[in-house]
């Protein structure tokens, strides 16, 4: 990691990309602000959890025990198991971004799978923080407009899916990894976390399946530390 300027050409290559990846996140909010308020949330009560938790699957989690009848301290405790991904996220780019002050709280909310992938593949820490700014408040943005607007429309959208935006954060986020799958290890690191996230979601409780896979991925760190890459 350099601390070399970014040159202009490759600043609007990131934001663009960075740009696109928030509308295809940020889209499925509507999905979000619909299932809550299906669930028994109301509008301020949904779009809070959005602009607060800013964790889309930390608050699909919460609402999902909501509206199968669990208590809300139940449902909260299952967002917070899911959401402590983001810890691992933190050790990882505090190095790597060198915030500082307000930039540093502001780092902390917009935390996220995607601002994470789009700021680890860089080669210089200004172009590092471009892609997790960029990628983070775009994202925040629109997945908060999102929110509202699923709120505000209630059921009257019908099923998310129907419209493929549960596709598009998946493959959006499928984008963000492949460059990482340049190499055979990261190949076989990404397979056994998958199998492990797979394997696991049938016996174990929501969030889990996701720390398992990170697991995977700490112990294959640890095992190959010094190794060349």
């Amino acid at each position: 990691m350099t601390d070399e300027p970014l040159d202009p050409r490759e600043r609007t290559a990131i934001i663009r990309d960075s740009l696109g990846v928030g509308v295809a996140t940020g889209a499925y909010g509507v999905g979000f602000g619909a299932v809550s308020v299906a669930a028994g949330l109301s509008v301020a009560q949904t779009c809070a959890l959005s602009l607060l938790v800013f964790t889309g699957a930390s608050q699909f989690a919460l609402v999902g025990v909501v509206a199968s009848g669990g208590a809300p301290i139940s449902g909260a405790l299952t967002a917070l198991l899911l959401g402590t991904r983001n810890t691992l996220y933190g050790l990882r780019l505090a190095p790597l971004l060198k915030l500082r002050g307000a930039r540093r709280a502001l780092g902390a909310h917009v935390l996220i799978d995607e601002s994470t992938a789009m700021s680890v593949t860089r080669t210089s820490t200004e172009a590092a923080r471009v892609g997790f700014f960029a990628t983070g408040v775009s994202i925040f943005v629109l997945w908060n407009l999102a929110t509202l607007a699923g709120a505000v429309a209630g059921n009257a959208i019908g099923d998310p899916r129907t419209y493929g935006l549960d596709a598009a954060v998946g493959a959006a986020f499928l984008a963000l990894l492949w460059p990482r799958l340049d190499r055979r290890r990261n190949r076989l690191v990404a397979l056994a976390a998958a199998v492990v996230a797979l394997a696991t979601v049938p016996i174990v409780p929501a969030g889990v399946p996701v720390l398992a896979a990170a697991g995977v991925a700490l112990l294959a760190g640890v095992l190959t530390r010094g190794a060349e890459r």
